[in-house]
């Protein structure tokens, strides 16, 4: 007489696969990226004595027009009273996208900001396949539409009041404290133009009591540079933390650059000839409309609260 095996079939095997598969697909897809989060951490590099500044960092909102929960959910960090806004680019998802970006963003009308572009705040996104994440970053789409990014650049300067960072530098202060910051173009699209960094540094004189630098794409040559140029903090975006990752897994599987990819989301340092400062990137707040998905890595704004050291 036969007996009956206990192992599970192969059709048993590829099914119970399969619906694993499914059910990430449908918590990533329709349930994670909706699940916004504020990431917080504390830093000690004010002067001794100061009061605190909270920094609110936003970046990567993508936004396309349909997206009022997104909108909604911006708006609603108004509430934590922010004294500085760094805004790190890819606002826009959507050749509509700043009216999405108008509701999100005027309760921030009067915060001091800055902000740098990222590609996605001069060309709309276009499909592309995700698997090439995985050969290297992405190349340019061909024939990318333009977007309107003067009507962008008015509406944060003009009405919100934030101040644009791309290749130059500006001051803000800050609850009684000078804080200098300079940035860059995309260093993703080559619109890093670190030469002409000093000059615009110098042009705002000594005195500052916190210097920042500003990146969208946080590649090392970048970061490397504003360390050398004397950036206490260092602020990036870009990478959207990896988009996908393994759950609990320290490091990304791709990060869209060539930082460290257990680098690619939070708060970590930077090291460049024996100086070391904190290095915030940001997960952002959205995605392509084209690769609608988040998986282990919650869409995030960072609230990052400066104190004495």
């Amino acid at each position: 007489m036969g007996s009956v095996s206990s192992a599970p079939s192969a059709l048993t095997v590829l099914g119970a696969v399969g619906a694993v598969g499914v059910g990430a697909a449908i918590w990533g897809v329709g349930i994670e990226r909706h699940l916004y989060t504020v990431r917080r951490h504390d830093l000690r590099v004010l002067p001794p004595g100061a009061a605190p500044i909270r920094v609110l960092h936003l970046s990567d909102a993508h936004m396309a027009p349909w997206q009022r929960h997104k909108q909604r959910w911006i708006a609603s960090l108004s509430a934590l009273r922010p004294d500085v806004i760094v805004n790190t680019g890819d606002n826009m998802g959507h050749v509509d996208g700043l009216d999405g970006l108008r509701t999100a963003f005027a309760p921030f009308r009067g915060i001091p900001g800055f902000f740098v572009h990222g590609s996605n705040d001069l060309v709309a996104p276009g499909p592309r396949n995700p698997f090439l994440y995985f050969t290297g970053p992405s190349a340019r789409v061909p024939h990318a539409q333009s977007l309107d990014a003067a009507a962008l650049d008015a509406f944060l300067t003009d009405d919100l009041g934030w101040t644009g960072l791309d290749n130059t530098a500006a001051s803000a202060t800050v609850n009684g404290l000078r804080i200098d910051a300079f940035g860059v173009g995309d260093a993703h699209r080559d619109g890093d133009r670190l030469d002409v960094l000093p000059a615009a540094i110098g042009r705002l004189g000594s005195g500052a009591d916190l210097t920042w630098g500003v990146t969208h794409a946080p590649y090392r040559r970048v970061l490397d540079a504003f360390t050398d140029l004397g950036a206490d903090v260092l602020f990036g975006g870009h990478t959207h933390g990896g988009q996908v990752r393994i759950p609990f897994s320290p490091k990304a599987l791709v990060a869209n650059c060539d930082i460290p990819l257990d680098q690619a989301r939070g708060l970590s340092t930077w090291t460049h000839d024996q100086r070391t400062v904190p290095l915030n990137v940001s997960a952002g707040l959205g995605h392509s409309i084209y690769a609608p998905v988040r998986f282990g890595c919650r869409p995030e704004a960072s609230l990052i609260t400066l104190h004495a050291r």
